[in-house]
């Protein structure tokens, strides 16, 4: 049976994408066929072949089915900016609409695994009213929450698993990214954070001297997913 979530963070730069990317590989370690999305992305590198963003890319190379990088993402800024600000510069109009489409022809390719990647925290605006929670919503999935491990992140871990939950949506696991290592209490704050977020948590990634996807894969759990 197929599995796709959504995934989130408590923030931007939070390690949304090294997990995501791990979470990939191990679903290709375990013999399962894979593939992604990235809606929307800022932050893009201007090549000759058009715009790129890292993310994006780093979960293209994950992908055991084959995918364009326009499939993977349908829509990018160069600006590394909030997303609908660069789409207001750019005069584009980046609608819950405009991004479901593609997304639904990712999930349609019907792999084992298939992660959608949000862009920074849960509610990220789009145009209007739209936020990029209503493309989770819109998409019925489960989420994944990567929380990054610093001072401060139980409140916005729980905050958004409060939001997910208020959108009708399962929260299926989080992901411990530990940003901050220097954290004080560490240990106490962890296990605060899995007393309280009613999800198990899928895994606790420290530093990691090369951040690959593989060496990522090594601290998750698949296995804890419904």
């Amino acid at each position: 049976m197929s599995q796709a979530y959504f995934i989130t963070g408590t923030d931007t730069d939070v390690g949304k994408t090294t997990v995501a990317a791990g979470l990939l590989h191990a679903a290709r370690q375990a013999g399962m066929s894979t593939a992604a999305g990235k809606p929307v992305a800022s932050g893009c590198d201007v090549t000759p072949k058009g715009l790129r963003n890292a993310d994006a890319l780093a979960l293209l190379a994950e992908c055991s089915i084959p995918l364009t990088y326009a499939q993977v993402n349908p829509v990018a800024f160069e600006p590394a900016i909030a997303p609908h600000l660069a789409a207001r510069e750019a005069g584009v109009a980046l609608t819950v609409q405009s991004l479901l489409g593609p997304m639904r022809e990712v999930l349609a390719l019907g792999a084992d695994f298939t992660l959608i990647e949000g862009a920074g925290g849960w509610r990220v605006p789009l145009s209007g009213q739209d936020n990029l929670s209503d493309l989770a919503i819109a998409l019925g999935l489960p989420v994944i929450l990567v929380v990054g491990v610093r001072l401060g992140c139980i409140s916005h871990a729980l905050l958004t698993a409060e939001a997910i939950a208020r959108d009708g949506l399962q929260l299926a696991g989080w992901v411990a990214n530990i940003i901050d290592p220097a954290t004080s209490r560490l240990e106490e704050n962890l296990a605060t954070l899995a007393e309280r977020l009613p999800a198990p948590c899928l895994g606790r990634v420290a530093r990691i001297q090369s951040v690959t996807a593989e060496a990522v894969a090594e601290h998750l759990q698949l296995d804890l997913l419904d």
